[in-house]
This record gives structure tokens, sequence and C-alpha cells, in this order.
């Protein structure tokens, strides 16, 4: 027993060490190959990120919020280290355990990283160096255990043999070369470390040359946006500033490496029904003459009520109106063939938005800026959709590559299979940023504020109701544009200890009041009031 138990540490060793080297060496092929997403723990954590049912989805992104990536990898991460601690165990005793259970794990990550939307011929290429790298040291380092255990490499002594002190048994060393192996699994872990190293050079070496957001300096607009009223920012504490700052807008995506385009090479193709195939330059955009400037909020579809998952900036852009009418495309209602646009991004992901949408006069947008700089990788540099008055999962392709006029009938974007409405038009909503529930107030005079926004529609009114009495008015900041968020307060005066429950609801300038009736995000938007629980002592 004494003997088992002291061939799982080395076997778990072996197979974490194993486990490494093939994702360091998968890693530098991938960097070789100029195909970072095609590495085995990007390519399955892509594909799990696909096959999670929206309910899990949508739990994750409440739980975790923006760092739903983060604990994705982290979770990969332990469940890899656990199956090849375990494998390492198994393969001690019985090697084809081992090879076996290398097998399976590269036929995932092949399969994987062959069936992404953009996979190209060689994309299988980075698991199968990883699992043949993975191969060589597990048959080093199980056979250093092996030979001290006095058995062939790989195979533990047959029950009922040969006693110890037998002739055939003499000269076999007892207990493995500890020193050995120590020596060959460093060395492991070191070439591991080099390799990932080499695989960061050589993307930093690829990257040379390339148009990134700092090499761009974004020209004056032609159409500027108007300047923001002075009373449009109320600038009270707890309440998020108008303009959301880029590090700090939010980014809900399924991208688990954020794509490095390079604007360069970049290129923006239209085509499809009754279009006439067009192709964009980087270069063309900067240099058009339509240049616009414009406020617009953009909002998450998966934002529960009363959360974070929207903001507002002021982006620079090409209307897509224009281009798709230099593409000679007509909106449905004016005869044209075509109801859907689907946009697709460089990673491959589509989105599906109505063509009416795009063309009936709204600011919809070919983003190259934000907030006066070019677009950070993270938002879709170099180009994104900006479209008021839809959810982003209908409108806001980042990293945009392709635009293709059809018909919802003839295909389902990505989201729409997953459970999600094809159509995604913004809900009017309000939240309530200060005061927070997690903070006692003082009796007496307490500042309620928060935002509210019905993108493309414009908010009227906001009211505010303590406790269950009545809905009373609140402040209105002045509006900007009808496309951006509204900030508002409300004086609660006379407020007593204790606990109190403080509720907001908005209407919109079409007359629609926020229902009370909660609905989940799925299919197409969360509903109710936000309410908050405060302490006043």
């Amino acid at each position: 027993m004494f003997d088992t138990i002291r061939t799982w540490v080395p076997g778990a060793i072996t197979g974490l060490v194993a486990t490494g080297a093939a994702l360091a060496a998968a890693e530098v092929a991938g960097a070789l190959l100029s195909r970072p997403s095609s590495t085995p723990l990007l390519a399955v954590g892509d594909a799990v990120v696909d096959l999670t049912p929206q309910p899990v989805k949508q739990f994750a992104v409440d739980t975790f919020g923006t760092a739903d990536k983060i604990a994705l990898f982290v979770g990969m991460g332990v469940i890899l280290a656990v199956a090849a601690a375990l494998l390492g165990v198994a393969a001690v005793n019985r090697r084809w355990i081992g090879f076996a259970g290398l097998g399976v794990f590269a036929g995932v990550g092949v399969l994987a990283a062959l069936t992404r939307p953009d996979a190209g011929p060689l994309d299988g290429l980075p698991t199968l160096v990883g699992a043949a790298v993975c191969a060589g040291v597990l048959v080093l380092l199980i056979g250093v255990i092996a030979r001290g255990r006095g058995g062939g490499a790989g195979d533990a002594p047959a029950e009922g043999g040969p006693a110890e002190d037998g002739p055939e048994r003499k000269d076999q060393p007892q207990g493995f070369d500890r020193r050995r192996f120590a020596l060959l699994a460093g060395a492991a872990v070191a070439a591991s470390a080099g390799a990932g190293a080499t695989a960061r050079f050589l993307a930093a070496s690829t990257a040379g040359g390339r148009l990134t957001p700092a090499d761009v300096t974004l020209p004056r607009p032609a159409f500027p946006a108007d300047a923001v009223p002075d009373g449009a920012d109320l600038e009270l504490a707890g309440l998020d500033p108008f303009f959301t700052p880029n590090d700090e807008f939010y980014r809900i995506d399924t991208a688990l490496t954020i794509p490095r385009v390079d604007a360069s090479t970049w290129s923006l193709r239209i085509h499809g029904l009754g279009a006439k195939e067009r192709v964009y330059t980087f270069a063309d955009l900067l240099d058009r003459d339509d240049l616009v400037e414009r406020d617009i909020t953009l909002a998450c579809v998966s934002n529960p009520v009363g959360g974070s998952y929207v903001g507002n900036a002021r982006w620079i852009g090409v209307p897509l109106r224009t281009l798709l009418e230099e593409a000679g495309v007509r909106p449905p209602g004016e005869g044209g063939p075509a109801d859907q646009l689907v946009s697709r991004s460089d990673d491959g992901m589509t989105i599906g938005t109505p063509v009416a949408d795009v063309m009936d006069g709204r600011d919809a947008l070919i983003a190259i800026g934000m907030n006066g700089r070019p677009l950070p990788y993270k938002h879709g540099f170099p180009a994104r959709m900006v479209v008021p008055g839809l959810y982003g999962y209908v409108s806001a392709c980042k990293w945009i590559v392709d635009l293709e006029l059809t018909t919802f009938d003839a295909f389902d974007a990505y989201w729409v299979p997953r459970g999600w409405s094809a159509r995604g038009p913004i809900k009017t909503q309000s939240r309530i940023d200060t005061p927070r529930a997690t903070h006692s107030e003082a009796p007496g005079t307490v500042v309620v504020a928060g935002v509210a926004w019905a993108q493309h529609t414009g908010i009227d009114r906001v009211e505010v109701r303590i406790d269950d009495g009545d809905w009373r008015e609140a402040v209105l900041a002045d509006e900007d544009t009808a496309d951006t968020w509204r900030q508002w307060s409300y004086e609660w005066a006379g407020a007593e200890a204790g606990q109190h429950r403080i509720s907001v609801r908005a209407t919109d300038r079409d007359g629609r009041t926020q229902t009370e009736e909660r609905a989940p995000v799925a299919p197409d938007g969360a509903t109710g009031h936000h309410t908050i629980q405060v302490t006043v002592e």
C-alpha cells in the first residue's frame, strides 16, 4: 500500500508536467501559424461557450459579470489539472490508460479547433503538436518511475511474481531515482516556461508593422456632435458620469481572447441580396468626407433590471445607411429583397440586424472612434457597428469584417438558436445609482439619483416611490439626444430611521411606462422596476 501511495505523487506530477508541456508547445505552434485561437485551450473554451445552455450562460454573467471569461478559464484549468493528475497516476501502472486519455483530449481539441466558424485547414495542428510533446514527456517520466519500481516501462509487476530477493530482482533498484525524476521534470517545466515566453515573443514580433489603435489619428468629423447641455451631467456622488470612460465601458461578448486585428490589412465587405459587392479598407473609412460624431448609449440584452451592462459614449464613424446605399441596397419598405443585415466578426460571430432599422434615418454607424480616441481593441478596433435603439446582440458587432444582406427566414444569427429573439428593440429602463443598498443614510433629506434610457425614443419622465407610497416625479437632467441615457434625481425629504424600499420607473416619449412585471433577460430583455432596500439610521 505504501509503495502504491509513493507512486501517486510522481504519477500526478508526471501528468501535470506533461500537460503543461503540451499546452506550451501548442501555444508556440499557434503563434507560428498566427492562429492563437486554434490552440486547444482557446478552441475548447470557445466550444464550451457555444454549447453552454442559455440559462447556464446567463447564470455565469449574473454571477461573475465581466469576469465570466476568467471564471471559465479557471474552471477549465482546475478540471484539466485534476484530469491530468489522475491520468498520470493511472499511466504509471498502465501506460495505455495515459495514452488513451491523451488521445481523447487531443481529439476534443482538434475537433473544437476545426469546427470554429473561422477555422482553417491547419487549425488542428497546434493540438497535434501539443499531444506529441505530451506523449514524449509521459514516456520519459513514466520510464524513470517504472525502472525504479523494477517493472517494465509503464507496467506494474505481475501479482504473485518472484519475490523481491529472487534472482530475477536481486539487481533491481529499490525505489525510483528521485533525483533523476526531479531533474527531468524540472527540465520539462523550464522548457515549457521557455516555450510560453517564445510564444509571446512570436506574437509580439508578428505584431510588428501592424496598424494598432496607438498608431491611428482620428480625423475631425465632418459632422461633429452638438455640445452636451450643461445640465446633462448632474455630477452627483455615486451617480455614473454622463459619458462612460472607455476602460469602464461594459464588455459582454463570447471572445475568450480579444482579437487584435491589423487595421492596415483589415477590410469590410458588403454583399448579398440586392447589393452590389463593395469592399472598404480602414484607410477608406478614415478618408471619407461624411464622418459623423454622435452620442449613443448602448445596452446589453443580458443586463438585469438595475444592472450595469449599459454605457454612454461619443462615437465617430461612417453612417451605415450611406455605405449600404452605395452598394445599391434598398430597405424592405422600398422594395429591397433583404430584411436582415448579417454582420460577421473577425472571430466568426454573427449578428442579425433588421435592415429597416439601420436605414430608417437613425444614426446607425460603422464606428471607428470612441470618446475621442480610436476604438480600443476590446471594444472592436478597427471598426464596429453601433445602432441606437437595439440591444447589442442584434446590432453591436465588434471587429466587424463582413456585412451580408439576407432574410430572417434564410439565416439565424448566432444568438437566435440559443433562445434569443431575432429582433431586439431596446426596452425602456431606469436604474438607481445612489443611495447604495450597502450604505446607511442619515435621517432627513436623502438624494436619490440614477439614469434612465429609451434609446432612439427618449425619456420623458422618471418617478420614484418610497415604500408603498405614491409615485413622485423626479427631476430630469437636460437631454443630450434621444439616443442617450438621461440622469435624474429626487430629494427624499423626511427620511426616518429604519428599513425602506425605493423603486423607480421611467416613461418614454411614446408614453410607454415601465411595467412592474418582472421578466428575465431572455429572450428579449428584462422588465420590472429597479427596487433597492436602504437603511436610515
